[in-house]
Parts: structure tokens; sequence; C-alpha cells
């Protein structure tokens, strides 16, 4: 990568009490951050939008802000669609009045989950749930300049994730009933956010998926973590989606997995293996 594509960037991050925030922050260092939570900055309010970018005058807006919690979006589809469709577009139109550009946060949800092999980039989206759609009307919002990150299955060290409940249960030696008839990446957001910096500093564009490497189910990941932590494997019983009880409201994929190979269009490093990295966070979530 070029020293040109290297220079700070003036960058305005959203959701920035987030967990993906917490680890993009030390990734950011090089450059020139203004960060804004909700409690700085309602994204849905568009006038305050462009008060706020036309005052700061951001070269890239970074939106990680976002409704996340999908069962919820369900019977929130009003608040979910301002969050998710709406506030990307007016961050977008923020970012032209400055000759800024926007990236801005997806998901794997805006697949069906009906593939029988990973998704590229360009493959057709079809949302099943709310969060899904949303998060689809926020991707479409944006211009081609702009850049659309997928990504699934996000945890870490920071924020409430799915490590961190399994690490609580664990040490207390709880049975564990996880589905297996749901596939993806797991991605951790330290890996995430290298990459994203990286795709920042090469200017890229367009949409990208990036996700750890490793495709497993919900079932399979808990047993590697539970093998992370020292704990037996068989602390964790895989059972079916329709046997979860109580039933999801909103539909998950059942086969979601992203390719990354669009990465190295652009001279980025996709992340590694999940299984490589969980000996560090475990090590991390009990201290």
């Amino acid at each position: 990568m070029s020293d040109i594509s290297k220079r700070p960037r003036r960058i305005l991050l959203t959701g920035a009490n987030g967990q993906l925030a917490a680890d993009l922050k030390p990734a950011l260092s090089a450059h020139e951050v203004c960060g804004v939570d909700a409690d700085e900055l309602d994204i849905t309010n568009r006038s305050a939008v462009l008060e706020l970018v036309g005052t700061f005058r951001p070269e890239v807006i970074l939106n990680t802000a976002a409704f996340t919690d999908v069962d919820k979006c369900e019977s929130n589809a009003d608040i979910a669609a301002e969050v998710n469709g709406l506030a990307p577009a007016h961050l977008v139109e923020a970012a032209a009045s400055v000759g800024g550009r926007v990236v801005q946060i997806s998901t794997d949800y805006v697949f069906d989950g009906t593939s029988d092999r990973p998704y590229q980039v360009d493959d057709q989206p079809n949302p099943q749930s709310v969060y899904g759609h949303t998060k689809l009307a926020g991707e479409r919002a944006l211009r081609p300049e702009d850049l659309v990150v997928r990504t699934s299955w996000l945890c870490g060290v920071q924020g409430n994730n799915i490590l961190k409940t399994v690490v609580n249960l664990a040490e207390r030696d709880t049975p564990l009933k996880f589905v297996n008839d749901q596939v993806g990446h797991p991605t951790f957001s330290d890996d995430l956010s290298r990459v994203l910096v990286d795709l920042i500093e090469a200017d890229a564009h367009g949409v990208m998926h990036a996700t750890n490497a490793g495709a497993v189910s919900w079932f399979e990941f808990i047993g590697e973590i539970l093998v992370a932590l020292g704990k037996p494997r068989e602390l964790v019983t895989a059972i079916s989606t329709h046997e979860l009880d109580p039933p999801r409201p909103a539909h998950r994929p059942a086969h979601s997995v992203l390719d990354n190979s669009s990465l190295a269009d652009f001279g980025v490093e996709a992340a590694g293996d999940f299984r490589d990295r969980l000996p560090d966070l475990m090590a991390a979530l009990r201290s």
C-alpha cells in the first residue's frame, strides 16, 4: 500500500460506544477521529447529521451505529427502518456535501441463507427478517464511491456478546444447548477493525465481505470456545432451530457463509481462522 494511502484521514465514527467501535478506536490511532454515539448525534435526525458533518468535515464517515437486536427489530420495525435504513441516507447526503464518503457496516442477514456455497459480494440479497430488510435498505442508500462491509457473528472482548456469555456459563459448568443447523463465519471485532482500517486506507469502494475464516455451526463454534477454555466439548449439546424454546421471532439464515476474496481487489488481507485467535481472546476475557 502506498504512503499516500497511509496518510491520516479525518474520520467521523458513529456508534462510538459500541462493541466494534471499542476496537476500532485504537486501530484508527493514526487518523483524526471524532467519535459520537446516540447521546451526541441522533443519526436519524437529518438536520443534526448535516450540521455536525458540515462542522467537522470528515473525509470518511464510518457508520457502526445500528439497531442490531434482530428479534426486537421484528416488533420495532419502524425504529429499525429509521436507524438501519434511513440514517445511512442522511450520512450519505452529509458526506456528499463536504466531499466525503461513507463506510457502512452491514450483515449476512441480507441473504436468505439457502445457498450451498459461500455468498459472493454480487449475489442477489433476499432478506427474511426486518433486520435484514432494513440493513439492505441502508446498503442501497450508498453511492458507488462509498463502501459497504458485510460481516457476521460479531463478537470480541468488548461489549456484551456470545463469547462472554459462554465463558460465564462454562466457568460454572452449566450445560449449554446451541443450534447445529445455522452455519456461518464468526468474526472478532479486533480483526474486523484491522480490515476496516486497511480498506479505508486503500480507498476501497463498492461491497466487501469481511469475517474471520472457519465456517461452523453455532454448536461447533461453542464447542471450540469450550476447548479453548479447557472445558469439555461435551458441555454443549446440539439442537435444531425448531427446538429452540421459546422460538425466536426473527428468521435466521441457515447458511450465511460470506466469501471474503474480494478484499484482495484492494490489497487487503482477510482475517485468519477464528480458532487461531480463541486462546488469546479467552485469556483476555478471563482476566
